[in-house]
């Protein structure tokens, strides 16, 4: 009996290996590529100074990751659905290895920027790959489960990024600076790939091993042009314009950008229409929720991003503080936000869409409460910040699964690599846009001090999280279940 019972328990943890090892190792892609956005925060003063970098360089270095990381986002998810879903997460996690190396190399601030843009685009080819997998791979109260500890870990390599980062730059480790925090990333992405191709199953459309009938035709070339050219044309002169005093270059360049994502509509439109493969399929729009949840997606992270940037810049050139000691700000942030990521799952199955509302109202409040504790010539100290931060961080935890949940229960298992795409697009446009419009207030407003710089760019930012605060009441009424799919009311 005692050999049956030890038996059954060795029978029992195999199963569970083989259950979630696979979350395991792509979450190792989601944690690098999350962490990579925040984790230069904390650095880029270092980087400033070390690389003669302009404010506009600076600037590049974080939108310009998450530019290039939206604009190929799409593509690809559409490759991994033609060529293997695996097959692309390890390609995308093998470039993103190596552009950290250059990036950790860069001998001048312009190559460090063009290893960034091609960083993000390793990242692209990963991240949709990600949510795929997760998907097809996870059915039932498994799913949910495992979409509640991938939303955790975004928060936690987004909100922990900045103390992560200060620590290895305080370490200093072989003398290597700022340069560490790239470094980081060689081994495990060379760990995560290795054993990507052992525990994680492959997985396309059209395959039978997603359930899905979906064709896999040619990919649709001409849709990711445009969309890209759409993107680049939006946020250059957003990033690059201020400094030049805003010439009619910027304007055009930004008219045009409209100009395009309109053409990008209607070439989807009439893709689908001749029965072709769109890059993003137009039906996927046509769902109330989606829409909804997707617009509250562009909001929450065009502050996200830009919040953490701007508070590290405040922290260490305003406030004086080392980097070690701004990651030690940044951790109350953290705490918040593991306080209420946990349980926000359990709360939406519970509440629905109030749990974004409630999320991003005291989100919204943290953002107050930290204008009132900035006074434009310095006075309060550093301490007086850690209220509003913790409350930043506890509304951001309860936004960032559900606002996941909501958009990945109103699809199929056919439309896994559209859907997935255009999450995480949503989130990096929302990155690169934010840091690109925040930034234009912040160093507009940066001759008058950091003080009144950072305050008067989080008072805009608490405007977005009311705002996606009131877009969350378009989202149908749906009632989650623990089969992770929902259902409109």
């Amino acid at each position: 009996m005692t050999t049956l019972s030890t038996q059954s328990r060795t029978e029992g943890t195999g199963q569970r290996v083989a259950t979630w090892a696979p979350l395991a190792v792509i979450l190792c892609g989601t944690f690098v590529y999350v962490l990579d956005f925040f984790v230069v925060n904390v650095a880029l003063p270092s980087i400033q100074r070390g690389l003669s970098a302009s404010p506009a360089a600076i600037e590049w270095v974080v939108a310009g990751y998450g530019l290039t990381s939206a604009a190929f986002l799409v593509t690809g998810g559409r490759l991994g659905d033609h060529y293997g879903r695996r097959r692309m997460f390890c390609l995308g996690l093998a470039a993103f290895t190596v552009t950290s190396a250059l990036c950790a190399a860069a001998p001048d601030a312009g190559f460090l920027v063009g290893a960034r843009l091609a960083q993000g685009v390793g990242a692209a080819i990963m991240a949709p790959n990600i949510l795929s997998i997760l998907g097809t791979t996870y059915t039932g109260p498994a799913r949910v489960k495992a979409i509640s500890i991938y939303g955790m870990v975004m928060g936690v390599a987004a909100a922990g990024g900045q103390l992560l980062g200060g620590l290895l730059i305080a370490a200093n480790i072989a003398g290597l600076g700022w340069r560490v925090i790239f470094w980081v990333n060689v081994p495990l992405g060379i760990a995560a790939i290795a054993a990507a191709r052992r525990f994680v199953p492959e997985s396309r459309a059209g395959s039978g091993s997603d359930g899905a009938g979906a064709r896999r035709g040619r990919l649709d070339l001409l849709g990711a042009a445009l969309f890209t050219a759409a993107l680049v044309a939006i946020v250059l002169p957003l990033l690059d314009g201020r400094e030049q005093g805003w010439p009619a270059w910027s304007w055009a360049c930004l008219a045009a950008g409209i100009v395009l994502l309109a053409v990008f509509a209607a070439h989807l439109r009439a893709t689908a229409r001749r029965g072709g493969q769109p890059l993003l399929d137009p039906a996927i729009f046509a769902v109330r929720a989606f829409r909804a949840g997707l617009a509250c997606q562009v909001l929450f992270w065009c502050q996200q991003a830009a919040s953490y940037l701007l508070l590290a810049l405040y922290l260490e050139e305003g406030r004086g503080l080392s980097p070690i000691e701004a990651g030690g700000v940044f951790a109350v942030l953290a705490a918040g936000y593991l306080a209420t990521s946990m349980r926000a799952p359990a709360l939406t199955m519970k509440f629905g869409r109030r749990v974004i509302a409630i999320g991003a109202l005291v989100a919204a409040l943290g953002d107050v409460l930290l204008v009132f504790a900035v006074l434009p010539g310095g006075g309060l100290p550093v301490a007086a910040l850690l209220p509003g931060l913790f409350l930043l961080g506890a509304g951001q935890g309860l936004c960032i699964t559900p606002l996941t949940t909501t958009v990945l229960s109103h699809t199929d298992a056919a439309r896994a690599g559209s859907v997935s795409g255009a999450l995480s697009t949503a989130q990096q446009v929302g990155n690169a846009i934010g840091v690109a419009v925040s930034g234009v207030i912040f160093y507009g407003l940066l001759g008058h001090g950091y003080g009144v710089a950072y305050r008067w760019s989080t008072a805009e930012m608490a405007v977005l999280l009311a705002g996606v605060a009131a877009l969350t009441f378009i989202i149908p009424k749906t009632s989650v279940s623990n089969t992770g799919t929902g259902t409109e009311r």
